[in-house]
């Protein structure tokens, strides 16, 4: 029998990481974006719980082009313009009855 080591993030219970730098980045992601969550929901008070989350989540993903254009680079977020709105995933409920699956380590796309 073989015996496989797996880390979960403590924000998101449901997914599980092969490895814990992939684990601890999408920590923090989610931290990122429950923080983003709040503060565009103060901005913008009609928005709904859901819209505020997935805008968090979608900001916190691309926290690198989105450094870039706070920094005097707005060209960046032409990046993600070109985009497909395929590619943009929503948020994933917080309460899913989905069973854990192992996620390979990769690069979050930019």
């Amino acid at each position: 029998m073989a015996v496989e080591v797996v880390y979960r993030s403590s924000r998101d219970l449901e997914r599980l990481f092969m490895d814990k730098a992939e684990a601890d980045r999408h920590d923090k992601m989610l931290e990122l974006a429950e923080l983003l969550a709040e503060v565009l929901q103060k901005a913008v008070p009609s928005l709904t719980e859901q819209q505020v989350e997935e805008a968090g989540i979608y900001m916190a993903k691309n926290r690198d082009v989105f450094a870039k254009a706070f920094k005097s680079q707005p060209d960046a977020l032409s990046e993600l313009l070109n985009v497909p709105a395929e590619a943009v995933e929503p948020a994933e409920p917080t309460e899913s009855a989905e069973p854990a699956k192992p996620v390979k380590s990769a690069k979050p796309a930019k």
